[in-house]
């Protein structure tokens, strides 16, 4: 959690449902994570395991958030509620972090209602947005039926079509595809065409009751507690008060409700990490092979020492790009970038943290009465959700030019943690412009931490991108080859990670020991990476000896690793989740 209070050694810490506490947050938001909390916890392992092995619908937990008002509470803008009610996107990473940490599936049903809720809080209908507030306050989930079975989110290709009725309406007939919470959903707002105009203008963002007789729920697409529903429409009566938006604006919507829902997939994968942490370092701590803990074998240390490297600059990044979010506004736009790495750096990394635990548990991660064992299947779907991680990278680099060649001065953007409603979510404008959008110099966060050996060592392969894409740029034929220009993004994407990290870190004052070993991980993975670079079919001459020169070694300090293992060894036992 970003908190402006931290101390050095709270910057590194993991969440703990025995002593957390979020200082930072107002009376009202920590008395329901608590709740939420503690709901879980009195209800145990056991029974949560049992439910996920059974594919338990869960609605006692729908029953929780209906009797709490939890989702109305965090998820009702300010301009639609009353009293606590707002949109907070700090506390909404909280609140993704807690039920990430219990089960992908209770935080499924939370981020789809934040997406189904995206494109009517961005819409001018009144009526339609009192509607929603009104079911929200009723306990009511929402859906977001944007993707369909053979187009995927592909909203250029929609065959939702909706037809006019000559009365002012539109009848709607279409299917759509892994929309979860279709079963329930208050409203599901859904995306189409109109079949009487072209191109953009036929775009129409309607809002749907999945109860109604016209709205046939075909099945469940997975066989899991979360219920990913395959619906279809079939002449399913269209009235102005169900118009969200048309033209567009409908795409527009469809995009900046990405921006504002899938961020939450960082958190998930953070609190599932946290979770399986605690299980794995427990259990090798109190494993004996040979005639020796585990957790004496020194690549066993590396594994943990690494993995929790990791999770450390996942919560560092994912808490500083909130700031930006909320920071944003029509001439600051720089979150568009942080973003999609939140939804494909974050969440890849989280498969790694997984990995290298599991490398260490073996067997012990199959077993069923594990957390663990719902961890590495859970963890793999996230970077896996809207659009994998191919599709953020090419996102992510068409930011390249600017960030790296062009920056301007920008207002320090602060630690955001005020109780404000973010409003500007929901008024993100065209989804257009990205190559407009400017930064600020990348290379002032390395610079205030070049005392720290490999953040420096670091510092000298990043700065030596820009030599890459100056002296030995891709030509017009490897930039149309997507496996080779997404190397370069992933290269592109780690200096970025880089520069959040270190910016969090500086605002939390983690200590110089933990970062050192944060960026050990770095210094190893952007060598691995020009390595890849390298070993491209394409890759020219000029390319490769550019790779092999950023090939570096870690600054290997053996007495600062023995402090961060010690870190590691003190959260065997630290948590365990009640029987």
């Amino acid at each position: 959690m970003n908190d402006s209070t931290a101390t050095t050694a709270g910057a590194a810490e993991l969440f703990d449902p025995n002593s957390y506490d979020p200082q930072h947050l107002d009376a009202e938001s920590r008395r329901l994570l608590r709740a939420t909390i503690d709901w879980f916890e009195e209800r145990g392992k056991t029974r949560l395991l049992a439910d996920d092995q059974n594919r338990v619908w869960y609605s006692e937990f729908l029953d929780f958030v209906r009797r709490e008002k939890l989702f109305s509470t965090f998820l009702t803008p300010a301009a639609e509620g009353n009293g606590d009610q707002r949109w907070d996107a700090a506390r909404n990473a909280a609140l993704s972090e807690v039920l990430g940490f219990y089960g992908l599936q209770y935080w499924y049903a939370w981020q789809v209602t934040v997406l189904g809720l995206g494109p009517i809080w961005m819409s001018d209908n009144a009526e339609a947005r009192r509607r929603a507030a009104r079911l929200l306050d009723e306990g009511a989930v929402f859906a977001f039926g944007l993707s369909e079975k053979e187009h995927g989110a592909d909203v250029y290709s929609t065959d939702m079509v909706l037809t006019p009725d000559g009365a002012g309406g539109f009848t709607a007939s279409g299917g759509k595809y892994y929309i979860g919470n279709g079963n329930v959903a208050g409203m599901v707002s859904v995306f189409g065409r109109r079949a009487d105009l072209e191109g953009p203008d036929a775009y129409v963002f309607f809002a749907v009751d999945s109860q109604h007789e016209k709205f046939d729920l075909v099945r469940n697409v997975v066989d899991s507690q979360m219920f990913v529903s395959e619906f279809t429409l079939q002449d399913y009566p269209v009235s102005a008060a169900d118009v969200l938006h048309t033209g567009q604006e409908a795409f527009s919507a469809a995009l900046n409700t990405v921006n504002v829902g899938k961020f939450n997939l960082c958190t998930a994968s953070i609190g599932i990490c946290e979770h399986a942490f605690y299980e794995a370092i427990t259990h090798a701590r109190n494993r004996v092979l040979y005639g020796n803990p585990v957790t004496d074998f020194p690549h066993v240390r590396q594994n943990f020492v690494d993995a929790h490297a990791r999770l450390i600059a996942m919560r560092l990044f994912s808490a500083r790009a909130v700031d930006y979010f909320r920071s944003a506004s029509a001439e600051d736009r720089r979150y568009l970038l942080f973003n999609p790495i939140t939804k494909m750096k974050v969440t890849s990394e989280g498969e790694r943290v997984v990995d290298l635990l599991w490398d260490v548990v073996a067997a012990r991660g199959f077993e069923k009465d594990t957390y663990f064992h719902m961890a590495t299947r859970d963890i793999r779907a996230l970077p896996k959700l809207e659009g994998t991680v191919h599709v953020n990278l090419a996102l992510v680099l068409k930011f390249v030019p600017n960030y790296l060649f062009d920056a301007v001065e920008h207002a320090e953007v602060p630690t955001r943690l005020d109780p404000a409603d973010d409003e500007f979510f929901f008024r993100q404008g065209p989804a257009r412009g990205l190559g407009a959008i400017r930064f600020h110099d990348w290379e002032t966060a390395y610079r205030r931490f070049a005392h720290v050996p490999n953040v420096a060592r670091f510092h000298e392969q990043a700065a030596a991108l820009r030599t890459l894409l100056t002296e030995a740029a891709p030509d017009a034929e490897q930039q149309r080859d997507l496996d080779f220009v997404l190397t370069v993004g992933q290269l592109f994407t780690l200096v970025v990670y880089g520069q959040l990290v270190l910016e969090q870190a500086a605002l939390t004052g983690l200590e110089p020991d933990v970062l050192d070993q944060v960026f050990d991980v770095f210094v190893r993975d952007f060598s691995a990476s020009a390595v890849a670079l390298h070993g491209k079919a394409s890759s020219t001459g000029a390319q490769q000896a550019w790779a092999l020169a950023q090939i570096r070694k870690p600054v290997v300090d053996e007495e600062r690793f023995a402090r961060a293992w010690a870190r590691v060894e003190a959260l065997s036992g630290a948590y365990e989740m009640r029987p």
